[in-house]
């Protein structure tokens, strides 16, 4: 079972993710609401794969990507996005993402976008 730390600064998305995760047969071993949190969370948790939501407070999900795969180049990590981010996505990608999701998601789009993580 893959372990998932879920990144997003919207609590309803957290909830949302972590239902439709663990209906499909994921652990959420956590939760992080800006991307300080993030990577202290994955470098304390080890989970198999992140959910990193790009734009929030304080530290985006980009830099907090690129801190992650600094300290962990095998980390898996996949970016979900407003309409409108193509280039920031792009960014992402470079920077060591293995996929993004588009909001607003359905649950079957998120679990294809996973599933190949389990």
């Amino acid at each position: 079972m893959a372990k998932v730390l879920i990144v997003d600064d919207a609590s309803f998305i957290r909830v949302s993710l972590k239902m439709m995760l663990e209906r499909n047969g994921f652990e959420v071993v956590g939760e992080a609401e800006n991307g300080t949190v993030a990577v202290r969370k994955y470098l304390e948790l080890k989970p198999d794969l992140v959910t990193m939501d790009i734009t929030m407070p304080e530290v985006d999900g980009v830099t907090a990507l690129k801190s992650i795969i600094q300290q962990d180049p095998a980390a898996k990590v996949v970016m979900i996005s407003a309409m409108g981010q193509e280039s920031t996505v792009k960014e992402a990608v470079i920077a060591g993402a293995v996929g993004f999701i588009v909001k607003p998601f359905k649950e079957e789009q998120v679990i294809k976008g996973l599933s190949k993580f389990r």
